[in-house]
């Protein structure tokens, strides 16, 4: 296949005009057909990864099963986001056990490609669980870790805890050569995050979500994420969890090479407004928010398309950066870069084409036209 005349992103985070071919499954310098997209007037960027989210269309990643899966997956690619890395909860051993063999079975290559999972729980804070069930809450086990990631034949791609835990930072320097390990929902101050990322932390979960607000005298996780430059730093990009001028100035301070978009969409994301269920309890949406019951954030009801489109649309984000945060630093977060994320000659054929008010025109994944608008 050839796509001609579009503006094509580049590597180095900017457009240019020119042609692209496919072959076979991925990017390559000519053709092995004949067909032709006419891309003039059209934006070619590489197809997005969300490396959490919890669900959508009625369904939830920790259902643990191929009905959900084959939901989950089938949505997400009709939105463009063509690999995923969805998050489980916060359960026990045994569930999170079953949940994990489900997806490492998985095999449907009618929707979006699952290219890991993000443990977001057990290991968290009590005083930061958010939307978590406070009942499988427990300090970082090792030896349970090792055996979830057999279960799971090796997809944990991210492992989230609180550094102030017990066991944490023993956890950290024993597993972080085989895990991305992320801060996420954690009371730690600035000295325990920073000694955590020299530990061998390299990413941080939805900042300023299940952890203490910046203070010029206590600046927490989230100064740490800013000092500390070898960690990726997720950002929920619904414009609720964090201000448009936040997600602004969080930009300039953390970098657009490290902030990663991500949506936390739950599985009220595609459906009406009402009750849905998240980890054993209720949650209500309501419009874009999606809450508990005593009214704490629970997630979103967007997908990382829609969280793109709102960034560009409706924050003045640079629409460069936000492929940069949505496609590029989210590939490279959980180290499929090699194969994902931009349009490089030999990288996956996984393609979006958008009008210029960032309408979906086409979706290509390897290679192959899934959806033509």
């Amino acid at each position: 296949m050839w796509i001609n005349n579009g503006w094509v992103f580049q590597e180095n985070g900017t457009f240019a005009k020119r042609d692209i071919a496919t072959r076979k499954d991925k990017i390559a310098d000519t053709s092995d057909d004949e067909r032709v997209i006419d891309a003039e007037n059209l934006y070619v960027i590489p197809g997005l990864t969300d490396i959490h989210f919890h669900g959508c269309m009625g369904y939830d990643f920790c259902d643990g099963t191929k009905e959900a899966l084959d939901t989950i997956t089938e949505y997400q690619l009709s939105r463009g986001i063509t690999t995923i890395c969805p998050a489980s909860m916060t359960y026990g051993e045994e569930r999170l056990t079953a949940i994990f063999q489900t997806v490492a079975n998985y095999d449907n290559r009618k929707g979006s490609e699952i290219v890991g999972i993000n443990m977001e729980g057990p290991f968290i804070s009590q005083e930061k669980k958010g939307a978590q069930n406070p009942m499988f809450i427990q300090s970082p086990d090792v030896n349970m870790f090792i055996r979830l990631q057999e279960a799971a034949h090796g997809m944990i791609k991210l492992c989230d805890l609180a550094p102030e835990l017990p066991g944490a930072m023993d956890f950290i320097q024993r597993l972080a050569k085989d895990v991305q390990i992320s801060l996420a929902h954690t009371d730690a101050d600035y000295e325990t995050a920073m000694g955590a990322f020299h530990a061998g932390v390299c990413h941080v979960t939805h900042l300023y979500n299940g952890m203490n607000p910046f203070h010029h005298r206590e600046p927490g996780v989230v100064g740490a994420a800013s000092d500390f430059t070898d960690a990726y730093v997720e950002l929920i990009g619904d414009g609720i969890h964090v201000s448009p001028a936040s997600v602004r100035s969080t930009l300039k301070m953390i970098g657009e090479q490290r902030l990663v978009l991500i949506s936390d969409s739950l599985r009220s994301c595609g459906m009406s407004d009402g009750q849905y269920e998240l980890g054993g309890q209720a949650v209500f949406k309501k419009g874009k928010y999606t809450t508990l019951a005593d009214g704490t954030l629970a997630g979103s009801s967007v997908d990382l398309m829609d969280v793109l489109k709102t960034v560009v649309l409706e924050m003045n984000i640079p629409l460069e950066t936000a492929i940069t945060c949505a496609a590029v630093n989210s590939a490279k977060s959980i180290g499929i870069y090699d194969t994902y994320g931009s349009l490089e000659k030999g990288k996956r054929a996984n393609i979006l084409l958008l009008d210029r008010d960032l309408n979906l025109k086409y979706i290509i994944k390897d290679g192959v036209i899934c959806h033509r608008f």
